[in-house]
């Protein structure tokens, strides 16, 4: 069945279907339940995977020990269990935004949704060229529009399970024609469906506003628009300003990487929870709070509480804590709940 944009309007269209707004309830808006981000290098060579353990798994993390499994999250029981702990200490929703490249397994995200109780929204379209088809190098723009849309209003990956945002459309620092042409659908689809869009930028500081600034040429709605990743990105007040000035949502999802080192770009110092606080309170006091998202991006195997990470339930357990010295508790509520509810809500 096809839904049209009038039936998904006013609705938040989650794995087992549409539910209203008021019960998705404090909600992740950037993490990954079932994914596989394995490098296409390190994919290449087939490497056996190895146990995780209490002697390994810091330096698994920290980059210095390579384990191909790290990128895996395949297990099914495990995500349940990872999810009913963060319904334990307080989440009740989780976006995953594992799109093309990454290996998307809808039927098993509504799977774990049902078995955990827990609302997952999936997402739709291609990560970065480097992880992308290789058949996408010949694909238009209305083509890859058409497929975005495809699975918002009808199924995604071959599956009657339909997508609740677009996104995590990749892009790299610099980004390359194939990335643009999969931009510019997912814009077309944003417009066409009534979707929320997130955007996974370059590790360059002055890419989100590069990305912002095509996105409102071609027509793009910022306020329904995500830029990820802020706090590996942009490190200084001026761009930070800059880009909420373009009216884009912007999304601090390290919550958990507590460790300054960042092997995927060493000569970049990483913030601490207190720190990623520090940006919020900052921005909320120019009077965005609305514009604000927290999440993990969890995507590596020892992130999860299984393996020795902090696990989905992190924010809520450990950082709102933290948060009550700063922020009210409708500021908190703002973040988790009303901001999240208002961008998966189709319009």
């Amino acid at each position: 069945m096809r839904l049209r944009r009038e039936d998904l309007a006013g609705k938040v269209q989650t794995v087992l279907g549409l539910i209203e707004p008021g019960q998705l309830g404090p909600a992740l808006m950037h993490e990954h339940v079932l994914s596989d981000i394995t490098p296409p290098a390190m994919a290449a060579k087939d490497e056996p995977e190895y146990e995780i353990t209490l002697q390994n798994v810091f330096r698994i993390m920290y980059g210095t020990c390579s384990h191909p499994g790290k990128y895996r999250l395949r297990d099914r029981g495990t995500a349940v269990e990872e999810l009913r702990e963060m319904k334990r200490v307080g989440g009740r929703a989780v976006v995953d935004l594992t799109c093309g490249g990454l290996k998307p397994d809808p039927e098993g995200l509504a799977a774990i949704s049902a078995d955990a109780g827990v609302h997952i929204v999936m997402g739709c379209g291609h990560y970065v060229q480097e992880y992308q088809d290789a058949a996408n190098r010949d694909r238009t723009v209305d083509d890859f529009a058409r497929e975005m849309v495809d699975q918002v209003q009808a199924g995604a990956w071959g599956t009657g399970v339909r997508a609740g945002i677009i996104g995590e459309i990749g892009c790299q620092a610099t980004w390359t024609d194939q990335e643009k042409r999969v931009m510019r659908g997912a814009v077309a689809a944003q417009r066409e469906t009534g979707a929320a869009l997130n955007v996974h930028p370059g590790r360059h500081a002055d890419q989100p506003q590069e990305i912002m600034d095509f996105i409102r040429a071609e027509g793009g709605d910022p306020s329904r628009t995500i830029i990820s990743h802020l706090d590996r990105t942009i490190f200084d007040d001026d761009r930070m300003f800059r880009l909420a000035d373009t009216g884009c949502i912007m999304e601090f999802d390290l919550f958990g990487q507590e460790t300054t080192f960042y092997w995927r770009q060493p000569d970049v110092f990483m913030p601490n929870d207190g720190m990623r606080l520090q940006t919020l309170r900052k921005l909320a006091d120019r009077g965005l709070l609305d514009r604000l998202l927290i999440s993990h991006d969890i995507c590596y195997r020892t992130r999860l509480f299984h393996y020795g990470g902090h696990g989905y339930g992190h924010i809520f357990e450990n950082v709102v804590p933290l948060m009550r010295r700063d922020f009210s508790q409708e500021e908190i509520d703002t973040i988790l709940v009303a901001n999240p509810r208002r961008l998966l809500t189709f319009i």
